[in-house]
């Protein structure tokens, strides 16, 4: 599962970016060797232009289009350097690194894609690859993005905290108040999320792929800030720990311990 995988650096240029949600962005790049690499599940490290900023920003890979050389970055604007990204117009120039860690493994089985918040985002490539039934399961706090792009893939359910649209609750409580099964789930969004979701798994004994992307920082192994608890040794530092951007950010649920 964990490869070691060939990774470049290039300076993309901006395709196109837009707004699609408060503080959400979408931005298209050129980037022929990332993106003809790419698998869905993996993530970019973007490198800032202003130099007091050294680690570079991990951002998942949204989408992939391998004929056109070009990637899909959606992200949260959460401090200076995707505030710095955000104010960024097409034809300019950024360092990325990429394609880094691991993707999701493709099934064919019916499946639960569920995302949750700025962990949606990674999972509409793997929607757009996966060859079974699928069925899409989105959390949101409140204002909805990507939803007609998951609409094209299969049939999508929605969870919202304040209940204005779809379920009220959590995608949990969206599955099952629809009553929906699957025989393997693929998930990606904050760690109460993730772990809800290893629970239920474990209970009705599903197999279960959890992206745990939203806890790294400098993208490459080096600042060990995205460590999280493994239920085995790791062999390098023979400590229950893995490197989310190492060894992850995929992993199977039971390999975690959150």
């Amino acid at each position: 599962m964990h490869t070691t995988q060939q990774k470049f650096e290039e300076t993309a240029i901006i395709i196109k970016q837009e707004e699609i949600a408060d503080d959400i962005y979408s931005m298209w790049l050129h980037t022929e060797q990332i993106a003809a690499h790419a698998k869905a599940g993996q993530f970019v490290s973007v490198y800032c232009k202003e130099g007091s900023r050294l680690l570079p920003r991990p951002i998942s890979i949204c989408e992939i289009d391998r004929k056109d050389g070009a990637l899909r970055l959606v992200y949260r604007v959460a401090g200076k350097g995707t505030e710095e990204f955000s104010s960024m117009h097409t034809g300019m120039q950024l360092k990325v690194i990429g394609p880094l860690g691991n993707g999701f493994p493709k099934q064919e089985k019916t499946a639960f894609l569920i995302g949750g918040g700025i962990g949606i985002p990674p999972m509409l490539e793997l929607a757009k690859e996966l060859n079974c039934e699928k069925q899409i399961v989105l959390g949101y706090r409140d204002e909805l993005f990507l939803l007609d792009e998951f609409r094209k893939q299969g049939e999508v359910y929605i969870a919202t905290e304040d209940g204005s649209v779809g379920t009220e609750g959590n995608v949990l409580d969206a599955i099952r108040e629809n009553g929906l099964t699957a025989d393997v789930i693929y998930a990606c969004g904050p760690l109460p999320m993730l772990r809800a979701l290893k629970e239920y798994a474990a209970k009705e004994d599903i197999e279960c792929w959890i992206s745990m992307e939203e806890r790294m920082a400098c993208g490459i192994g080096a600042c060990l800030a995205c460590v999280c608890k493994s239920t085995e040794k790791d062999a390098h530092s023979n400590v229950k720990n893995k490197r989310v951007c190492k060894e992850g950010p995929v992993f199977r649920a039971e390999e975690v311990d959150f």
